[in-house]
């Protein structure tokens, strides 16, 4: 089987790639997440996903030329009116993101690619979230917990930022930062199964 890697430094995706039991290693894949001009939402995050993807591949093809391997890239992006919220640069930026948010619903695009060789396949996957409404106090308070501050769109939804969820439509793991079902059947695609940690009885 090829083994994978996984072009994140996130804990969060490497979380939920062991839930599923399938083995990989990590390799870092350090690129410009500047979106382009006039770049859509969408394609930022495919681009992105695939970008990180081949950067981690190089970087193995550099210490192991001729290593085969399959590469998981993926970027998650918070976006509110067309626009794409980061992450937070300081408490300002943080506070003005979750005040927006605040009893709104808004979207996250997630993106995975996976590339080996010469083939790389993406897939993106949306899921609405609503919010309810959120005072200053709670958001200066939320700010002082150090969560937000590398967390796109200034909240995590697996943490202290959960409070502020009222709804969801879509992956909830694909907000966190790796869409659990998308990934396995992409990785089926390329042979590689999930579940591999089961004994069968």
């Amino acid at each position: 089987m090829t083994p994978l890697f996984l072009a994140s430094g996130s804990p969060r995706r490497r979380e939920l790639l062991t839930q599923i039991g399938v083995p990989f290693s990590v390799v870092s894949a350090s690129i410009d997440e500047a979106p382009l001009p006039d770049e859509p939402p969408t394609a930022y995050v495919e681009r992105l996903a695939r970008e990180k993807a081949r950067a981690g591949r190089e970087q193995l093809l550099t210490s192991t030329p001729g290593a085969v391997c399959c590469v998981l890239g993926a970027d998650t992006a918070v976006v509110l009116d067309e626009q794409i919220l980061g992450k937070p640069v300081d408490e300002a930026d943080a506070l003005a993101m979750l005040m927006a948010l605040s009893g709104r619903e808004h979207e996250v695009l997630t993106a995975i690619a996976i590339i080996e060789a010469e083939r790389c396949e993406t897939r993106v996957v949306r899921s609405r979230v609503s919010f309810r409404s959120i005072s200053q106090q709670e958001a200066a308070l939320y700010w002082a917990s150090g969560e937000p501050q590398d967390k796109a769109g200034g909240y995590a939804i697996q943490g202290l930022g959960a409070v502020f969820v009222a709804g969801l439509n879509g992956s909830y793991s694909g907000v966190v930062g790796l869409p659990v079902c998308e990934t396995a059947d992409l990785l089926g695609q390329f042979g590689i199964p999930c579940w591999q940690n089961l004994t069968v009885r």
